[in-house]
């Protein structure tokens, strides 16, 4: 059946004949994206045309008006109907029953409609009133009735707005500003709002009030096919969940690119993204020339009084490099530029913006992008020192490089750079794309320069280290080879090649070994000390850890994180200094130790201590990035009790219970004094309360000896709290992975574990070990957002490492029960 069918059968048919008629149009494959948005709002228009000349008979002066999405005839599935009656004032009591024979079969259908009956003054006033019911009424398009009292509408509403403009713009423009702050950044989200969030429907239909007011305009290039983009995927998301709503969320995101025939819920967003940059930076461009525009009109009366009224001055110049000056708060190229035959002058513009902290001038970097030849390979020394330059500028370095990748400069400079532009990072530690999360690293690094003796290598490693990121397998292989070859391309030489890709390989390994690994085996300081090879490289991965962390999000880096790697750094650089470590002596234990072991033996049950543990931030890694007040490494938790099965599980799950978060775990077997016969174990844990206040001592100890002598069902009671657990439906977290660390230690095997975090994890693990016959002599824990990632120094139970095939059944073991 075609559209005109279906709008004949709408007609003829009353309300069942065009509920009937819009099902088949939207079930149909024939018809999809604009073409359906456009069937849908024609055949509206005709179902409600019908409605109102029933009810209008021998009526004049009125007419029914579309406003705002259905206006500009984008009815996406389950979008509003913006109605206007509008009527010249002669009979509002016949005006009041036609509307009730509109809106009410509109409701009797089920949709959602955001309806108003005025006359044209009160039209007008209200608008002046409500900035939304104007933007509304930017919109209107004439359904039925009365054509001229429509049209006069329109006419005095655009006049109105075009004569309100330099009120009306401001407030619009923080309207948009309020509600960016409010919803977050499109481009960004991984859940994000299609029509509220910054880059969204509502900023591209503020760029079309922009455009109506006559006094600026969006750059149009890629716009349109943006907006159409973001409604596309609108319809997609209101036909898979049968509502009206904006929010893509997770788990309807592969849904949602099966409707619209992409390959993944990756692709849909990476699309997403695309088309919410394009509407962001027409929006800064737009909203920029709007602001300079103003400010132009404020400032002539005034210079036409001083002038006489004479021409009109010329806008002043100021130089800032070669081929590039300043004028009215923007960067443009000199009248001297020649692009097309300097091909680091989109460089040296952009590293001149972003030194000034001023944006780059649209129509600068359009002609660049049209003109510029490509740079040769290698880069001369100039090319690359503005690169450099760039990439130091701090904050201001981001605006700047949005402007180069809106038109494509990015990609022509750094061609590795198109398969990380826009993907999405489905991890809830990261809080950036791709590739916005290494310009974030290059910013964050640009304030640790001075900790560095070559803050070039660091700068341009920030840059490339994820750019693995759009190749499969590890990352961090994948980047090795990549940076190389950008390296080389960029013109560094093969010393300092070997450094960046040395840098890019391994950018994770601090972090990684410094929150999962014992510090104080040497051959985990040997290690890393064999991978980075020299000082100067070990000084650059210290500031590219620091400044990777802080950019990827608030979860990823803290002082505690930041102590544990500075503590790593230093035993590094000793060995790297010749010093070799030492193997280490068993540490003699406290008096506050042996005091609870001796307690601990005396009373044959668990004695335990809370102690606050404050420490300052190390002075050598100190930056602007991390808070001067001392941050707490948690609570140490001391707790001693009668050598004996079942300690582990029980210690933890009772933490558990107590929603006692354990950031690192020491267990070891302690003889007691001489005179004394028997041995204890001796934990010595950090932890930290998820919310609230920490639980008393004594509470503590008391469920600890329940949970050993068995008489507390520790399993049941985190299973029910398990059970009300708060979870997104439909979400599925990564099956866990356990694996055995090579060659990780001497003394003990160590068994790393990801898993997603929840209630009584450590407390399950613990089980299995005991069930293994495996004794945990340490364990290192960490909690990435919903990631835990775990690492455990295991040893048999006398107390040797775990044979090859022992250990890698242990680790089968764990992993199918945390499977399961």
């Amino acid at each position: 059946m075609t559209s005109t069918d279906m709008r004949t059968e709408a007609e003829d048919s009353g309300p069942s004949g065009y509920a009937a008629a819009r099902l088949r149009l939207l079930q149909g494959e024939a018809q999809s994206g604009p073409p359906r948005r456009t069937a849908l709002a024609e055949l509206t228009d005709d179902w409600l045309t019908g409605l109102f000349d029933a009810g209008s008979e021998a009526l004049r002066g009125v007419s029914l008006v579309a406003v705002g999405g259905y206006g500009r005839g984008e009815l996406s599935p389950r979008s509003d109907l913006d109605l206007l009656l509008l009527h010249d004032g002669s009979d509002s009591g016949a005006v009041a029953a036609l509307a009730d024979r509109i809106w009410y079969p509109v409701w009797d259908l089920g949709l959602a409609l955001d309806h108003s009956v005025r006359t044209p003054a009160e039209a007008r006033k209200t608008s002046s009133e409500d900035l939304k019911v104007q933007l509304g009424l930017l919109d209107a398009r004439h359904i039925a009735g009365d054509l001229g009292l429509t049209a006069g509408l329109r006419t005095a509403v655009l006049a109105d707005w075009r004569n309100q403009a330099p009120k009306r713009l401001p407030e619009l423009q923080e309207l948009c500003a309020e509600r960016a702050e409010r919803q977050g950044e499109l481009q960004y989200l991984l859940e994000p709002d299609l029509k509220e969030a910054r880059g969204g429907l509502r900023d591209a239909t503020a760029l079309r009030a922009v455009a109506a007011s006559w006094l600026a305009d969006a750059p149009r290039e890629g716009l349109t096919d943006a907006r159409r983009r973001l409604l596309d995927v609108r319809d997609a998301l209101h036909l898979t969940t049968g509502r009206a709503t904006d929010r893509l969320a997770l788990q309807e995101q592969d849904q949602v690119a099966a409707e619209l025939g992409l390959l993944d819920a990756d692709t849909l967003l990476r699309q997403v993204y695309e088309a919410a940059r394009v509407v962001s930076y027409a929006s800064d461009v737009t909203w920029r020339e709007v602001g300079r525009v103003l400010r132009s009109r404020a400032v002539r009366p005034r210079l036409r009084a001083m002038l006489g009224g004479g021409a009109k001055p010329a806008a002043e110049r100021s130089p800032l490099a070669e081929g590039v000056v300043e004028q009215d708060g923007e960067v443009v190229l000199a009248r001297a530029a020649r692009p097309e035959r300097d091909p680091v002058l989109p460089l040296r513009a952009a590293a001149a913006a972003a030194q000034s902290g001023l944006p780059l001038s649209l129509h600068a970097v359009r002609r660049m992008a049209a003109a510029a030849r490509p740079l040769p390979t290698p880069w001369p020394a100039e090319a690359r020192e503005q690169l450099v330059t760039l990439l130091g500028s701090g904050r201001p370095t981001i605006e700047v490089w949005e402007a180069l990748e809106a038109e494509g400069l990015i990609t022509r400079l750094l061609p590795d750079w198109e398969r990380v532009r826009c993907r999405p990072q489905r991890n809830a530690v990261h809080i950036w794309t791709v590739d916005r999360h290494l310009i974030e690293t290059a910013v964050r690094a640009s304030e640790l320069a001075r900790r560095v003796g070559r803050p070039d290598l660091l700068l341009v490693a920030s840059l490339l280290h994820d750019i693995g990121k759009g190749w499969p397998g590890d990352h961090s292989v994948a980047g090795e080879i990549i940076a190389r070859d950008v390296a080389a391309r960029i013109g560094f030489d093969r010393t300092d090649v070997a450094v960046l890709a040395t840098l890019v390989r391994h950018h994770l390994l601090l972090i990684d070994t410094a929150t999962r690994r014992d510090l104080e085996d040497p051959a985990t300081v040997r290690s890393v000390a064999e991978a980075v090879g020299s000082q100067g490289t070990l000084e650059l991965l210290h500031a590219l850890t620091e400044a990777d962390a802080l950019a990827t999000g608030p979860a990823a880096w803290s002082s505690w994180r930041g102590s544990l790697v500075t503590d790593l750094v230093k035993r590094v650089s000793a060995v790297l200094a010749g010093d070799a470590p030492e193997e280490p002596d068993a540490v003699a234990p406290t008096a506050e130790q042996e005091r609870l072991a001796i307690e601990s033996f005396r009373t044959g049950g668990p004695v335990l201590s809370l102690r606050a543990q404050t420490e300052p931030v190390d002075s050598e890694a100190a930056s602007a990035s991390v808070p001067e007040d001392p941050e707490p490494l948690g609570v140490e938790l001391l707790i001693a009790v009668p050598d004996q099965p079942g300690v582990l599980p029980a210690v933890a799950g009772v933490l558990a219970m107590h929603r006692l978060t354990v950031r690192t775990a020491g267990l070891r077997a302690l003889d007691l004094p001489d005179g004394v016969e028997g041995t204890v174990l001796l934990l010595d844990w950090r932890v930290a309360a998820e919310y609230g206040s920490l639980p008393q001592a004594a509470r503590l100890r008391a469920d600890l000896v329940r949970a050993l002598d068995g008489s507390l069902d520790i399993a049941g009671r985190l299973a029910e709290r398990d059970a009300a657990y708060p979870r997104r439906r439909g979400t599925i977290a990564p099956p866990a992975r356990v694996t055995v660390a090579p060659a990780a230690s001497r003394h003990a095997t160590v068994i790393e574990v990801r898993a997603h975090d929840a209630p009584g994890l450590l407390h399950r693990i613990g089980r299995a070990f005991e069930e293994a016959n495996v004794r945990v002599r340490s364990m290192h824990v960490s909690t990435l957002g919903s990631n835990a990632v775990d690492a455990f120094y295991v040893t048999g139970a006398k107390g040797s490492p775990l044979p090859g095939e022992e250990a890698a059944s242990v680790a089968r073991g764990l992993e199918e029960m945390l499977r399961g």
